[in-house]
């Protein structure tokens, strides 16, 4: 069995990888190759704690079918330990015989393939020649926002805003060290919208992160943080104005992020408003952008496909170049 860390992954897959990954993923899925049941959540009551597990299996072109599943937990009494209060792990089995073949750091890899799927939809819908980007939200799936944005196209700028500034001013300092951009912290949102090519926001907010009013003609726009049915990060009016609507999967979407869920529900849009699904739109099976005008907007919430498929190929990866550790 092949064990990987953070580290290790580093070493054998970056975002290019991820994101390419992710879009083939998502791809089998629309074609309908792919079975993704629905999570599994057991409730812990005695350790006030939950386990989730997503399962899924992908056929792939390459012969080499994936399968494996996710195990999420969230202890939030783990705090109190010192230790993860959302650990995970990645279990890879070999598809031909059924036998677990790997396991991976799935802290890592949800970071990654969560800023990937965005980043692929970012290089397929964002305007060629953005610029400017703006990141809203400084939290743990932050680095991977920006990484993927950064390798989608591109930028020279990008601001990041927090309801924290002093978090969003340690993030931009940190930042600033690893990439060769100019990163800059703002005190309000409308400051870090205004202007910006790309908008990435990766929040929790029950309420819309900025003002549709702020977002200039050609922006692209990322919802990446709500996955509940009262979380609402993306403004509805920018919805309804937007030309492209695209989702990662649309039962995910639909079943699970209040921002799109509510308009709908509300008969504030239309399903119509809703054109199709990332891997659709890889398979030139959707429209995307028509025009430099146009306002696009992606929305994830993230499927067991990208976790089970960058998972497979990491291992692929990592066994091409002897990274790991094998036991």
């Amino acid at each position: 069995m092949l064990f990987l860390k953070k580290e290790d992954i580093e070493k054998c897959f970056d975002m290019r990888a991820a994101m390419d990954a992710s879009l083939e993923a998502l791809k089998i899925y629309s074609e309908g190759r792919a079975t993704i049941p629905l999570r599994t959540n057991i409730p812990v009551p005695n350790a006030e704690g939950q386990s989730l597990y997503m399962p899924g299996y992908v056929e792939c072109d390459n012969g080499k079918d994936a399968l494996g599943v996710k195990i999420v937990s969230v202890y939030p009494k783990n705090i109190e330990k010192n230790i993860p209060s959302v650990p995970a792990t990645m279990v890879v089995l070999d598809a031909e015989t059924g036998i677990v073949n790997a396991m991976i750091d799935g802290t890592y890899l949800t970071q990654l393939r969560t800023g990937a799927v965005q980043g692929a939809a970012t290089e397929l819908l964002a305007r060629k020649d953005a610029k400017i980007g703006a990141l809203i939200g400084t939290g743990g799936q932050a680095e991977g926002q920006l990484w993927a944005m950064l390798t989608a196209r591109d930028l020279t700028e990008v601001r990041i805003f927090d309801i924290d500034f002093e978090r969003a001013s340690a993030f931009a300092k940190e930042m600033s060290d690893k990439y060769d951009v100019n990163m800059i912290p703002t005190k309000t949102a409308q400051e870090c919208v205004e202007g910006a090519d790309i908008i990435t926001s990766v929040t929790t907010s029950k309420q819309p992160t900025f003002s549709s009013e702020w977002v200039k003609k050609g922006a692209h726009i990322n919802g990446v943080g709500a996955y509940t049915h009262n979380m609402c990060e993306i403004p509805r009016e920018i919805i309804k104005e937007a030309d492209v609507v695209i989702f990662d999967t649309m039962d995910g979407v639909l079943q699970e992020a209040g921002d799109f869920m509510q308009p709908l529900e509300d008969g504030y849009v239309s399903k119509e408003k809703y054109k199709g699904e990332l891997g659709e739109l890889g398979l030139g099976k959707s429209t995307g952008r028509k025009h430099d005008e146009d306002i696009t907007i992606f929305k994830t919430v993230g499927s067991a496909v990208l976790d089970v498929y960058v998972a497979q190929k990491m291992v692929e990866q990592a066994k091409e170049k002897n990274i790991g550790l094998t036991v």
